[in-house]
């Protein structure tokens, strides 16, 4: 338990560091976020401020394992298995890859909408691919998942490559779809990745690697939040949120339990899913559900204050959080 405090702590520390100095760089590079029509007219105000702030807690991560796994070798502690380790960390850097080349284009090449829908989609599907295949055929993880709040294992054989390609596609994008508000995304995964560090620890489910990344997430993102908290001064960017994507999916993955992902991302889900009624229902009926889409923007609509909205979000994500470790 030593090691991860000291993960925590670390990945914290270097986080903060880390934005003290990349914000004023952004600001030179003039690597500001372009607000889209579509949005909210107050969102205007917000134009110009830095994104690709995803780095700040991608360096916490990566600095605090680095130097905890190099210490606990050296020093003859507990290690991580190092594969796993190795398995997520390339898979959350492989996401944070692609949201780096999107941020790209829209910030330097001036293209607003970043890479196209079928670019994104066929990038994300081989990650996933490739990240389940290894995770598969190395024997890292089993073909049973984890049926929430019953004792119920699938076997799925053959179809859970497929199945986790669809899990991991469906839930990066839900998490993009949710760093939409100040706060947001980063306070909606802090539960989710405490919920994952709490089963891989005392809840059966023994695994230091997820524990120890988990611990690294947690402590990136709060460092990353001294920035992010409402009024922002930098955005993650999709560099940010497909990295946290890819982070929670391979948790998730490497402990067997996608479909607890419907459950402790069920803010996530929201979001897509309102985007999904939106386009389905004006397609059909030329109606709006919604005032805008995602949901974060319809509270806004509604009068609820940023704010509000990711504080309320992120309560209803801590119990679910707490419903699926008690019950699930």
């Amino acid at each position: 338990m030593l090691s991860l405090g000291i993960t925590l702590i670390l990945s914290f520390v270097i986080a903060v560091l880390c934005g003290k100095w990349l914000i004023p760089v952004l600001h030179r590079l003039k690597f500001g976020q372009e607000i889209r029509d579509e949005g909210p007219k107050w969102h205007e105000k917000k134009s110009g401020t830095p994104t690709m702030g995803g780095f700040i807690f991608i360096s916490g991560i990566i600095g605090s394992l680095l130097l905890v796994c190099v210490g606990l070798f050296f020093l003859g502690g507990e290690t991580p298995n190092f594969t796993d380790l190795s398995i997520m960390l390339l898979m959350m850097l492989a996401y944070a890859a692609i949201g780096f080349v999107d941020d790209y284009i829209k910030v330097i090449l001036k293209r607003n909408l970043g890479l196209t829908a079928g670019q994104k989609f066929f990038l994300q599907m081989l990650v996933a691919a490739v990240f389940l295949s290894w995770a598969v055929l190395g024997g890292h993880i089993t073909t049973l998942i984890q049926i929430p709040f019953t004792s119920i294992q699938w076997e799925m054989g053959w179809m859970f490559i497929p199945f986790g390609v669809l899990v991991i596609l469906a839930s990066v994008n839900s998490v993009n779809l949710t760093d939409g508000l100040d706060g947001l995304a980063a306070s909606v995964t802090l539960p989710v990745a405490l919920f994952f560090l709490l089963i891989s620890t005392v809840r059966g489910v023994t695994d230091f690697a997820v524990a120890l990344f988990a611990t690294a997430l947690l402590g990136g993102l709060l460092g990353f939040l001294v920035y992010n908290k409402y009024p922002a001064k930098v955005f993650m960017g999709d560099t940010g949120s497909l990295c946290l994507g890819g982070a929670v999916c391979a948790m998730a993955i490497l402990t067997e339990q996608p479909l607890t992902l419907l459950v402790v991302g069920f803010v996530y889900v929201m979001e897509s899913l309102s985007v999904i009624m939106q386009v389905t229902s004006f397609k059909l009926t030329g109606k709006r559900i919604f005032k805008m889409s995602p949901i974060h923007h319809h509270f806004e609509m509604c009068g609820w204050k940023e704010t509000k909205i990711v504080a309320v979000f992120t309560l209803v994500t801590v119990v679910l959080c707490a419903l699926m470790f008690f019950l699930g």
